[in-house]
């Protein structure tokens, strides 16, 4: 399913999701972090902070594919307007040429 969707569609859906994920591991980590502080069993906070350090790595890791598929589409769209313009001169250096040879 992934491999038929867009680019585009790739990054609307991974760019905000990545960006929750980051949010919510943060919130975790500050539930670990309170419960360090308010003297709760080791184990309990560890796992907290555990779980919440993969829920952040992996969101920010995410993000940067996100990152790159917005780059790709960006650098995708330079390449297309710069063929267009390639063309465009090159008909238009055509038809001049045309037009010599008829004078």
């Amino acid at each position: 399913m992934l491999k038929r969707m867009s680019t585009r569609t790739k990054w609307l859906l991974l760019a905000p999701f990545s960006l929750m994920l980051i949010g919510y591991g943060l919130c975790v980590f500050s539930g670990a972090a309170n419960a360090m502080h308010n003297g709760q069993p080791f184990s309990q906070w560890f796992i907290l902070g555990t779980y919440s350090l993969v829920l952040i790595n992996g969101g920010i890791s995410l993000f940067g594919h996100a990152v790159r598929l917005r780059v790709m589409m960006d650098t995708r769209q330079i390449i297309r307007r710069q063929l267009k313009k390639e063309l465009k001169s090159r008909q238009k250096r055509k038809a001049s040429f045309g037009n010599r040879n008829e004078a």
